[in-house]
């Protein structure tokens, strides 16, 4: 989808939504700049890596980052899903740091780099328990929430920057993170049959859509909310 010569950061890359971008992106030429805690042995060894943990302030960072960035995905995020009356607000504030401030921190620190390459896109990822309401969602809800209003409030504030934001709104994957939700097969079948298309979703569903957001392809999109969810956020079939 044209991304020969384009620089692209990840951050959060050794989520598998993250390394399944990754290893996409860098088979069609782009180079990869990827920070996240750790560097995972199946990356492709060009792939420039900055080891750093999101959910506190990454100083200085960009001096690894090339002048120009034609591309900037946060794939860092969490999965804490308790009853209200247990979440306290350390809960809160963790699942804030890591899925909004750690995007913000990242999104600013780019900048000048991202309005240097004259054509740019930020990919956000939410979650579909922002829209769809979800019973003991309410920590990370309310922190994916808070990053849509964010990446909406970027996207017209950088319009006229030509610099696009989208978010991409996936439901459960099957992921390392989502791996306590997914165990048993039971589990498996019971997660497959609420999505309206009978499956839940693998890495590839969203780093694909993600691939979309930053290519030529969505050149005309900015301030979108792209639910990748096998349907569960707008349709029933029961």
């Amino acid at each position: 989808m044209g991304f020969e010569n384009k620089n692209i950061l990840i951050a959060g890359a050794a989520s598998a939504i993250g390394t399944a971008l990754l290893r996409s992106l860098t088979d069609q030429g782009a180079k990869v700049y990827a920070i996240s805690r750790q560097r995972p042995d199946s990356w492709p060894t060009d792939v420039e890596f900055l080891q750093a943990d999101l959910s506190t302030a990454v100083d200085g960072f960009t001096g690894f980052l090339p002048q120009q960035l034609h591309g900037f995905v946060y794939c860092a995020g969490s999965i804490n899903l308790k009853p209200f009356g247990r979440l306290t607000d350390e809960d809160f504030l963790k699942d804030y740091q890591i899925n909004t401030l750690g995007a913000v921190r990242i999104a600013r620190a780019t900048l000048p780099l991202l309005k240097a390459s004259g054509d740019a896109a930020i990919v956000f990822i939410s979650s579909v328990a922002v829209k769809a309401g979800m019973p003991y969602h309410t920590s990370i809800s309310s922190a994916k929430g808070a990053l849509e209003g964010f990446a909406l409030s970027l996207a017209a504030e950088l319009a006229n920057q030509q610099i696009r934001v989208n978010v991409v709104a996936p439901s459960l994957t099957e992921t390392p993170l989502a791996a306590g939700l997914l165990n048993t097969n039971d589990k498996k079948e019971a997660s497959a049959k609420r999505h309206p298309l009978g499956r839940y979703g693998q890495p590839g569903d969203i780093s694909g859509a993600i691939e979309f957001l930053l290519s030529e392809k969505a050149e005309w999109m900015t301030g979108q909310v792209l639910s990748v969810d096998g349907g569960m956020g707008n349709i029933k079939t029961f």
